[in-house]
């Protein structure tokens, strides 16, 4: 049965959400990024690096992975599944009816015959993919993104993605539908699922963290243009390290 306590809270949380989103900051007219919070940003983002070096090697090539890599995507496939059912419902709230219907049967598929999620046969039948969140929520319905922020840890995101954190944590269909010590296996195994993606793209993060004159630049440009690309956002921004003459 669904907590009815947790119900409750969806409400004050939905609340709190508009709260937060209205008080998006809006960009300084001619600002290339609406980052108001750059000192800030910038100290919590090498506070973040020391981390990453500390957990993750620096960089090193000869760095030795959390786990052997068959392993590890096995995992990160379990997390993936178990975030089908918040997609399907953001989907819902999008007024996007075929990816909601796709990520209800992938999640379907998955957790049986792909064996709780370690395989992906529903990928193999053409059922692909459809991630979103309750970021992307609001951005159709017309939420302003505001202000660019580093979270100690979590990383990279915006005003209205970080609103949209706190309710999809609290609107996951399978956070609601079970009790601990279940839905604390889940969230443990999702937070898993994030650490052994930072071992699977490591070469692609160093090269950003580690190689770039500025990594905190480069980490927002990335960061902020594939976010728009996610959210089908078509935008012009500069590339601070883009050579003007190499056309």
């Amino acid at each position: 049965m669904i907590d009815t306590t947790r119900v409750r809270r969806l409400g004050l949380v939905a609340m709190v959400s508009a709260l937060l989103v209205s008080g998006c900051t809006r960009p300084q007219p001619g600002a290339e990024f609406n980052d108001p919070f750059e000192e800030q940003n910038r100290a919590v983002h090498a506070e973040n690096v020391a981390l990453d070096r500390t957990l993750f090697g620096g960089g090193r090539k000869d760095k030795k992975p959390f786990l052997p890599e068959p392993v590890a995507d096995g995992l990160i496939n379990v997390a993936e599944n178990l975030g089908t059912p918040s997609d399907a419902l953001n989907s819902l709230l999008q007024f996007r009816l075929k990816p909601a219907l796709t990520n209800t049967l992938r999640f379907a598929i998955n957790s049986t015959l792909g064996i709780g999620g370690i395989f992906d046969p529903a990928s193999e039948m053409g059922l692909y993919a459809e991630e979103t969140d309750f970021g992307e929520t609001l951005h159709v319905w017309g939420a302003p993104e505001g202000a660019f922020l580093v979270l100690p840890v979590m990383g990279p995101t915006t005003e209205r993605d970080l609103a949209g954190t706190v309710v999809d944590a609290v609107i996951d269909p399978l956070g609601l539908l079970t009790e601990a010590p279940e839905s604390t296996y889940i969230t443990g195994i999702k937070l898993a699922g994030k650490v052994l993606k930072r071992q699977k793209y490591g070469d692609a993060v160093d090269s950003v963290i580690y190689d770039s004159a500025d990594s905190y630049a480069q980490m927002r440009l990335i960061y902020l243009q594939n976010r728009h690309f996610e959210l089908g956002i078509e935008a012009d921004v500069i590339d601070p390290y883009e050579d003007p003459y190499a056309n």
